[in-house]
């Protein structure tokens, strides 16, 4: 696994030496160039995590050298800019080409470091909030306490420790970018980049550019195998993957090197590979989509993701993961399911998986009111097609570790909660239906603490 990478770009050789001895000594892999053209060499070779770059050098001044690198795809990674005879002016147009900081010579090592490392959290934290705006919340540890989800995250875990390539497989929206991710974060890769390539959602023809990346006129564009260097690389949809695409990939994981479309140096591969896909990529191969080489040197180990109504025991985990999530970070009013929504729930057959169950909780916080959601609104929300003569179940909402008289108040309130919901707080219904006298049934409402005028 590859260390941070440094660039430092300065035409002065005792700088040079005296930077990289000292980086090198905190633990980074430094790469040195002496002037632009020697910085442009060095990122033909290697995407670096940082640069150090010098304003005055005798071919081409470090402003012109960001300049032309900001024009291009974007700077590639936080730039940093050195110079002893800066002026303010210098360094307001390097800060709007896009530098991260500016230091001056002589050089400060103590505040070297420290601008490196807060250079590098910067961008690590920036690449970390563009992903949770595009997709669900990055999970470090996938919620749900049943037996199957255990067995799961033990086996990612063990999994985790042995740098393999993993196919993870399982259907839509159960949940497979959630145990990529959580793999990633208990590797020794986890400092490293985690890189998701959508395979869907690229043009065809155009994963080559986007696997390996490209040259052109000088201009470098980086692709996925390089942004995610020394980390973990996901082939989301890989099924989806066109054969010449895979050909490429084949022959880069054969060799361990590939070349940049218009490029003629290979470039070293130090990545985790994953794949996900909701396919059986067996029956791809048998049909001839799919290339069975790439498909034994992707499946080393398979990790197989359940479909929610497989675990649905966890469901009251997950609303309650996803309410706290929402609350929090979209600042939607914090409600709680009642026990006879969450019954309901959870015998409900949840074709989307998890992601139906996000989308439902970001729902009825969006549209619904009140402290508690009920069964009905839980209904409406899903559009009528929740199955509503399936018998509710008492399994994790009692707990049988407790005096009997606390077990038998803990399924009273839940069964008085449950029928509630399910008349819409008619007592004359929910009398009938639990064979009870309407004086006893509100005795027994109010020695529990469950208020009906609430509820209404």
């Amino acid at each position: 696994m590859s260390a941070t990478h440094i660039l430092v770009v300065d035409d002065e050789p005792e700088i040079r030496r005296l930077v990289k001895e000292i980086l090198e000594d905190e633990g980074y892999a430094v790469t040195s160039a002496e002037n632009g053209e020697g910085a442009r060499r060095a990122l033909r070779d290697r995407r670096p995590d940082l640069i150090l770059l010098d304003i005055w050098m005798p071919d081409m001044d470090g402003i012109s050298l960001l300049k032309e690198w900001a024009e291009d795809e974007g700077l590639p990674c936080p730039v940093v800019m050195m110079s002893g005879h800066g002026t303010v002016e210098t360094a307001v147009e390097a800060t709007r080409l896009g530098a991260y900081d500016f230091l001056e010579k002589p050089l400060s090592m103590a505040k070297l470091l420290l601008t490196v490392e807060r250079g590098l959290e910067a961008d690590k934290l920036h690449k970390e909030n563009i992903g949770l705006r595009r997709r669900t919340p990055q999970v470090q540890e996938p919620a749900g306490r049943s037996t199957a989800m255990q067995r799961l995250r033990e086996q990612v875990k063990r999994i985790a420790a042995h740098d393999t390539w993993v196919l993870i497989t399982g259907e839509p929206g159960s949940g497979r970018e959630t145990f990529a991710r959580y793999l990633h974060s208990q590797s020794a890769r986890r400092e490293r980049p985690f890189v998701d390539l959508g395979v869907s959602v690229i043009t065809r023809g155009n994963a080559a550019r986007e696997l390996f990346g490209s040259e052109t006129g000088g201009h470098i564009h980086y692709g996925a195998l390089e942004q995610a260097a020394g980390g973990t690389l996901l082939l989301d949809e890989v099924a989806d993957m066109d054969l010449e695409a895979q050909s490429q990939l084949l022959g880069a994981l054969d060799t361990g090197a590939f070349l940049r479309m218009g490029g003629t140096d290979p470039v070293a591969i130090d990545v985790r590979i994953v794949a996900a896909t909701q396919r059986n990529l067996e029956e791809e191969v048998r049909a001839g989509r799919f290339r069975e080489d790439l498909f034994y040197h992707l499946n080393v180990v398979p990790l197989q993701v359940p479909p929610l109504r497989e675990h649905n025991e966890d469901v009251p985990d997950l609303l309650n993961f996803y309410v706290d999530y929402f609350s929090t970070h979209e600042k939607l009013p914090y409600r709680r399911f009642s026990v006879g929504a969450q019954n309901f729930l959870r015998n409900y057959p949840w074709p989307g998986n998890v992601l139906e169950l996000k989308n439902l909780v970001q729902r009825v916080l969006i549209l619904g009111a009140g402290l508690e959601v009920t069964q009905a609104e839980v209904e409406a929300a899903l559009g009528g097609s929740a199955p509503t003569s399936q018998p509710q179940s008492i399994e994790g909402l009692v707990s049988f570790d407790q005096p009997l008289r606390e077990a038998r108040e803990q399924f009273e309130k839940a069964y008085l909660e449950y029928q509630l919901d399910k008349h819409a707080s008619n007592v004359s219904k929910m009398a009938k239906e639990a064979g009870m006298e309407r004086t006893h049934l509100y005795r027994k409402l109010r020695s529990l603490g469950i208020e009906i005028k609430e509820r209404r």
